[in-house]
């Protein structure tokens, strides 16, 4: 299991799950809190914002919880913009950065007021001759830097759909004269997993020379992709450095400008995974000629990171934690190979132990599915060790809500 001082002890995810049952979802907001204040210290010395990427988790009950810290919200759909507002978000503390979205859903954000962040030549053509220097927009850049730790998660490379071409300046500076379009900020994101400052000082480093094109930018956005551990002795991110070493690098080419510029940052599973837990029942286990299956009473529909990313959990037999290590492949429910563990060491499982999924709380929920008609679990916050219910348990008749006979 991987360690944390952070973590919630199993005897207090044993009793929530008690209370609450399984399949369930639980965030500490404590965790949370920890993770942002540590960005906050590391870049004090310069004027930074963050902005949480709320697609790695949307609950409206964590988005009041950012907010609260002090944090903006950077959002990727018109569902998000809403959320946000609707938990005490002002719309220029919203970031609305989409893709391959059509003009009119780059209008209602505009209409609501939020910062826009636009990432295709065309769209940027439209909505200057349309607008003109009337609402200042931001401008995603592709730097073709390939970075993250899996290449359905690298968003900066020559392939990417992301962002427009660094190599596309002269088009952008063309449209930017002949529309009078008003570009307040430039923005990139390469991806996630990112261990290396060295990427960040990279391309931190492009968007400099860049807004050399652009005297009236208020803001530099960087993104994230600022690495978790996600097994025992993984690297992450050394946000410490990073923060040294981009602050004086930021207040140096601040002194280009007569006014304030700000360094923005867009953190999402940074903020959220090591909060998360995913905590399922064990419904049976099953001896093959070859292997020990242990099934669970969730699956891929719950959470689908390993299988789609190939993504390591560590996962905690929080019902026998002292148990005898045996070594099992543990599976979900679902009508497909939903392995989430080949070959893990656990404590030895019972039929009905609880076993905890660390790490659960970026992508987990916000991917979740009604896969084979299964429901969606409930979600838990827990603040000043209090265990809060902010997501029912769904049922069967919101299987049939939408439907139409």
């Amino acid at each position: 299991m991987l360690r944390n001082s952070m973590h919630l002890p199993a005897p207090m995810l044993s009793e929530i799950a008690d209370t609450f049952g399984t399949p369930l979802y639980i965030y500490n907001a404590d965790r949370i809190r920890q993770q942002y204040e540590r960005l906050d210290r590391a870049f004090s010395g310069t004027r930074m914002r963050v902005f949480y990427a709320c697609k790695a988790l949307s609950n409206v009950n964590i988005l009041r919880f950012m907010h609260g810290l002090g944090a903006g919200l950077d959002t990727v759909s018109l569902g998000e913009i809403r959320l946000g507002l609707a938990a005490g978000f002002r719309p220029d503390d919203i970031i609305f950065t989409p893709n391959c979205v059509d003009l009119e859903e780059i209008i209602t954000a505009k209409d609501l007021g939020v910062n826009v962040n636009i990432d295709n030549i065309s769209i940027l053509e439209q909505f200057g001759n349309r607008f003109g220097d009337s609402y200042p927009v931001c401008i995603r850049i592709n730097p073709h830097i390939m970075a993250g730790g899996n290449y359905k998660i690298s968003t900066g490379h020559i392939d990417s759909k992301f962002g427009i071409s660094i190599h596309q300046l002269r088009h952008i500076e063309r449209l930017v004269k002949s529309t009078g379009i008003y570009v307040k900020g430039l923005h990139m994101h390469t991806g996630s997993e990112i261990m290396d400052t060295d990427v960040f000082l990279r391309g931190v480093e492009i968007l400099y020379e860049l807004a050399e094109h652009f005297p009236r930018i208020s803001f530099i956005d960087m993104g994230s992709g600022f690495k978790v551990p996600y097994q025992p002795g993984e690297p992450s991110t050394d946000i410490e450095e990073l923060g040294a070493r981009m602050t004086e690098s930021f207040n140096g080419f601040s002194k280009k400008f007569d006014h304030d510029i700000e360094l923005w940052f867009e953190p999402g599973k940074y903020l959220v995974s090591e909060s998360g837990y995913l905590v399922a029942s064990t419904s049976v286990v099953k001896q093959t000629t070859a292997t020990v299956f242990v099934g669970l009473n969730t699956g891929f529909n719950h959470l689908v990171r390993p299988m789609f990313y190939d993504a390591y959990h560590s996962i905690g037999n929080i019902s026998n934690p002292e148990g005898t290590e045996r070594i099992y492949t543990v599976v979900g429910n679902i009508c497909e190979t939903d392995t989430f563990a080949w070959d893990r060491k656990l404590n030895e499982v019972r039929e009905g132990d609880r076993l905890c999924f660390y790490n659960a709380g970026a992508y987990g929920f916000e991917m979740s599915s009604n896969f084979n008609s299964r429901l969606r679990p409930a979600e838990v916050m827990v603040e000043n060790g209090e265990a809060k219910l902010i997501r029912k348990r769904e049922t069967f008749e919101d299987l049939l809500r939408n439907q139409v006979v």
